[in-house]
């Protein structure tokens, strides 16, 4: 179920669901711990005797932000009621606090009792074992806890801070749903405190004028002890929530326009997809940890199918999305991130599978031994992007300081790495690919590769090892040549998207047309007008594009990742994603020369700004009949790919002299 309106700070995030219930919390890292474990935290309305909770039938729903913020914009209507609610989470750009201010408007034309329930169903650290929750008189909120994480539950309204009444109980056990069952009668039974598997339920009671309106903002803050969370209480009281709320709306409107990008070369595009670049940076930025980790999504009901969540750092990811930060000119965000990999990279100068928000290692399907034989399990493209991504930061900052502190890490043991780690025609041994589901020499890391030993080159040259960069040429060129003479098809006019070694010393080629050959031009290894590339890239489009209304170009070919079409294969040779759609576009912008060739890159980037939820947000792939998002949602590469390909379009335009 996608996410539709995240909102966080780099340490505290929360995700809320199409029906505008928040479902995953985290805290105090973007990606552990998800204290609700993904269960509803429900919201419901109580007016003058009739009950209705958000996920009832009755409501209309509009979840939306407020425009370049991090603050979001729900109206939510139900006639039944007769009240119309317009809602503003947030949170606080400096404080682990999480607020939403409900301003509730009279539909009837009289004076209105009305009664908003907030229902918080936390499972700290992730498990409901142990917990507490407690009416706190010297607060007048409600106090969770369990170990060192606290949280409090607060609001304020017009005349009065703290909550009216409340309901603490068991839940999931015994028979008992939740305390949220007694909202539905407009009043809680106010006991004081439980503990073990519990929930919480606060009421707050507003007096609403015929016709007229009035709010309600609580809020939840987050600590490390009891003192913490009574300060920031404390703090929100004194400072008035209303205040902390405009103050983080401006912070996110200086975030998302230090850089005052011109986008007059989309004109001709809706405007819905100049609004989605920036919706989608300040999306990244909810899925990036103040700690450097950027996660590759947040979207908990991703654990139903796989028995795992992708609230991991892969450095493939992870370095895709810092260029996209790069191109942002966001550089603390991107310089964070290659902190991050300095801290996780192995010793020997290559990164394994993922990494969890602290840095350990996570969990993985690669296999340490194949055939009674030791594997290394890795796919070599996570280290060469994190090496490629690197290069382009420094030569947009030119941050010298920053990347002597790297050097030794990121630059010299990966490149030393991956010099190492090839076979005698100078091609990577085999490792797994972008996929993460073959073993063999892929064409993305062979381009990835190329890409990351010209990167290192660069570096070498400038901090004085000529040994080193002569070396990376060298086993760049050769590794360029290896590509094009043993594993380009010329019968089939394509590259393999894997050659398997022989024991003769060849390579059996995989032919499988796989979007990820996008790879061989995209960090520089090849050109894009390179004939053998112009052929890929068409015969890609035309093997992988999805032949429905909905369009957009799949994984690869018969891709049985949460397949939906399993018949026509054909016609839909797999789910469309928004990455490998963008990725035609991404050729069309580095092949152009004209820009009348640049203008055919806008029917991709328009695709992915039309599988956008109203609120901006972009899944990983989508339903090819239905259009419906599929897997993750947001995913972070699928905005990241977006604000990268929209920059790169930018850029272009500008040297073509648009507007000149």
């Amino acid at each position: 179920m996608p996410r539709d309106i995240p909102v966080g700070n780099g340490d505290l995030l929360l995700t809320f669901d199409h029906l505008y219930r928040a479902r995953d919390l985290y805290y105090p890292r973007v990606g552990r711990h998800n204290h609700t474990a993904g269960h509803v935290q429900r919201f419901g309305v109580w007016a003058d005797g009739k009950f209705a909770w958000i996920e009832d039938a009755g409501w209309t729903r509009d979840l939306k932000y407020e425009r370049d913020t991090l603050v979001t914009h729900v109206v939510l209507r139900h006639e039944g009621l007769g009240v119309e609610l317009t809602c503003q989470d947030a949170v606080d750009f400096a404080e682990p606090v999480y607020f939403r201010r409900t301003r509730v408007r009279d539909l009837m034309g009289k004076a209105r009792d009305v009664r908003l329930f907030f229902h918080v169903d936390l499972s700290i650290g992730g498990q409901p074992v142990g917990d507490t929750a407690n009416y706190d008189p010297s607060t007048f909120g409600v106090v969770f806890y369990k170990d060192d994480y606290y949280f409090i539950v607060n609001a304020c309204d017009r005349h009065k801070c703290g909550v009216d009444h409340w309901a603490i109980g068991a839940k999931r056990m015994g028979g008992h749903e939740g305390t949220w069952r007694d909202a539905e009668d407009g009043q809680l039974g106010r006991n004081a405190i439980s503990q073990g598997s519990v929930d919480a339920t606060v009421g707050f009671n507003l007096q609403v004028p015929a016709s007229g309106e009035t709010h309600v903002t609580s809020w939840l803050a987050c600590g490390r002890s009891y003192n913490e969370v009574k300060r920031l209480n404390k703090s929100v009281w004194e400072l008035g929530p209303d205040r902390m709320l405009g103050r983080t709306a401006a912070y996110w409107r200086l975030w998302a326009n230090k850089e005052s990008i011109d986008l007059s070369p989309l004109d001709a595009l809706p405007e819905s997809a100049r609004e989605l670049f920036q919706r989608s940076a300040l999306v990244v930025r909810t899925q990036i940890d103040n700690g450097g980790a950027i996660l590759a999504a947040n979207d908990s009901d991703i654990q139903h199918f796989a028995g795992d969540h992708y609230s991991y750092c892969w450095p493939r990811d992870g370095a895709l999305v810092a260029e996209a930060l790069v191109r942002l000119g966001q550089s603390e965000l991107s310089r964070s991130f290659f902190r991050f990999c300095a801290r996780t990279i192995e010793p020997d100068g290559y990164f394994l599978h993922k990494y969890t928000p602290e840095g350990h290692l996570a969990s993985s399907w690669h296999p340490w031994t194949m055939d009674g034989e030791r594997t290394l399990p890795v796919q070599q493209d996570e280290t060469a992007l994190v090496l490629w991504a690197l290069r382009r930061h420094f030569e947009t900052f030119r941050d010298v300081e920053f990347v002597k502190a790297v050097y030794e890490p990121l630059i010299a043991k990966a490149s030393d790495w991956m010099l190492d780690y090839r076979d005698h025609h100078g091609l990577p041994l085999p490792s797994w690919d972008l996929w993460e589901e073959r073993r063999g020499i892929h064409a993305f890391t062979v381009g990835a590769t190329i890409g990351a030993l010209r990167a290192a080159a660069k570096f070498a040259e400038e901090f004085g090892e000529k040994d080193r960069a002569a070396a990376c040429l060298e086993g760049a060129e050769r590794m360029k040549g290896a590509a094009r003479r043993h594993m380009h098809d010329p019968e089939a006019g394509r590259f393999a998207r894997m050659a398997t070694p022989k024991p003769d010393g060849g390579y059996e080629l995989d032919m499988t047309p796989d979007s990820a050959n996008y790879g061989l031009f995209a960090f520089g290894a090849f050109d894009p007008r390179d004939e053998l590339i112009e052929r890929e890239m068409h015969e890609l489009k035309r093997l992988l594009w999805v032949k429905t209304p909905i369009g957009g170009a799949a994984r690869y070919a018969n891709d049985y990742y949460h397949q939906i079409e399993h018949n026509d294969v054909a016609n839909v040779p797999g789910n469309p994603w928004v990455i490998c759609t963008l990725w035609h576009a991404l050729w069309k912008i580095e092949r152009a020369q004209t820009l009348d060739e640049l203008a055919e890159a806008k029917s991709e980037i328009e695709w992915a700004a039309s599988r956008a939820l109203p609120s901006g947000v972009l899944a990983e792939q989508f339903n090819p009949h239905t259009g419906d998002p599929v897997s993750v949602s947001p995913l972070t590469w699928s905005h990241a790919t977006y604000c990268s390909v929209v920059c790169a379009y930018l850029a272009k335009a500008r040297a073509l002299g648009h507007n000149a």
